[in-house]
């Protein structure tokens, strides 16, 4: 029997539950290389663990190895950082007593590869040479924050223009301390400043196809969208969708109604509630949120990445209505797979219009599963990410 690689896996986040978009990314990416690898889990941790964590990651993870952030310590970084070059993340996630316990944890498990994910988590490893390092940057974060300015409020405007500057910079320094690199679309790695871009791996998201089909159940809600509502992105959406799209939505339809639902609503989402949009909250399911609504949205204003709401969506046959800026790294066929809207008016005509025509909805459905099925399989793009690390395969 062939000796199994041992790989070690370098996270800002523990990956459960799979709340956010980088412990689902990561929760999968291990899964997938535990099968043919020994997956060693380092994991820096800024909260309580959920209970059920250790026992869940354990089934795919040879060995866990846990730094917990105390909450001095990361203001006391975050004030170091007001001094220094790094992105502020960077401080937020990297401190001396993780990196000792990182070192501790490298030199006794002796790993053939690393992995890290996203640019925060680069500076643990940054000093090691003897083995392979592949960097999954995830998105391109520093476009991300550039996207924020805009929306920002006056006082927050220069701590984002601040962080947009640290983190191209940043994205740029840390290309140098990996052998392999990674995101997860062309449009994000198009957005990393370098001058060798081309060869960072695009490896998308993938959906479980299994758990994620569809489901019959009543439809309680015209309207649904979902996501950690603590986000940014998904704040902004969100406040878009209840101030600017219903109200030209209840012109014709005034009795559509919206769901809300994901983990750690905001206020500005909180305060969103009314008698036609309904702020769900965390779900134990959120399959439930998608079955119980007869049209998907996620035309998100700003933010980078692959938007795994949609694919989960579109998996469990709902149709769904996006933006561009949502649907460039998707890759969907605007008006076959998903309909895409410009504007506020343009997404509003295109809700009017699906709701009023059953059978578009249908086939639009039945497109978008079809669409993810054909693309988005965890199985495929992660073996494209195996055989990255372990440098068997050229990109």
């Amino acid at each position: 029997m062939a000796e199994r690689t041992k790989i070690l896996v370098v996270l800002s986040r523990v990956p459960y539950p799979l709340d956010k978009g980088d412990k689902l990314r990561a929760f999968h990416q291990i899964k997938s290389l535990s099968i043919n690898n020994d997956v060693y889990l380092f994991a820096v941790n800024d909260s309580k663990i959920h209970p059920k964590a250790i026992e869940v990651l354990n089934e795919y993870c040879k060995e866990i190895c846990i730094a917990q952030l105390s909450k001095l310590g990361i203001a006391l970084n975050l004030l170091f950082g007001l001094f220094g070059s790094k992105p502020f993340q960077v401080y937020y996630f990297h401190h001396q007593s993780a990196q000792h316990k990182f070192n501790a944890f490298y030199q006794k498990i002796n790993p053939d590869a690393i992995f890290c994910q996203l640019i925060r988590t680069a500076a643990y490893t940054k000093h090691i040479d003897k083995v392979a390092k592949t960097i999954d940057y995830q998105d391109a974060f520093a476009k991300g924050m550039e996207r924020r300015i805009k929306n920002a409020p006056f006082y927050l405007k220069p701590f984002f223009r601040s962080e947009y500057e640290r983190l191209r910079k940043y994205e740029h320094i840390v290309f140098h301390y990996f052998e392999h690199h990674t995101i997860i679309s062309e449009q994000d790695k198009n957005y990393i400043i370098h001058e060798d871009n081309n060869k960072i791996a695009v490896i998308p998201n993938g959906v479980d196809l299994h758990f994620y089909s569809p489901i019959e159940k009543a439809k309680d809600f015209d309207l649904v969208f979902t996501g950690n509502m603590s986000y940014p992105p998904n704040i902004n959406c969100a406040q878009f969708l209840a101030l600017e799209v219903l109200p030209l939505v209840w012109k014709q339809r005034p009795s559509t109604n919206l769901l809300i639902s994901g983990t750690s609503p905001s206020k500005e989402v909180m305060a969103l509630h009314n008698d036609k949009v309904v702020v769900g909250g965390w779900v134990a399911d959120i399959r439930e949120s998608y079955a119980r609504s007869k049209l998907f949205l996620a035309p998100m204003q700003i933010g980078t990445g692959l938007q795994n709401k949609l694919l989960e969506a579109m998996a469990m046959k709902i149709p769904c209505i996006t933006s561009p800026l949502a649907n460039a790294p998707l890759g969907a066929k605007n008006g076959e797979e998903i309909l895409v809207g410009e504007n506020a008016e343009a997404i509003a005509n295109l809700i009017i219009n699906l709701l009023d025509n059953p059978k578009q909805m249908e086939a639009l459905a039945a497109h978008g599963r079809a669409f993810v099925e054909q693309n988005y399989s965890w199985h495929t793009h992660n073996k494209k990410l195996e055989a990255l690390i372990l440098k068997k395969e050229s990109f």
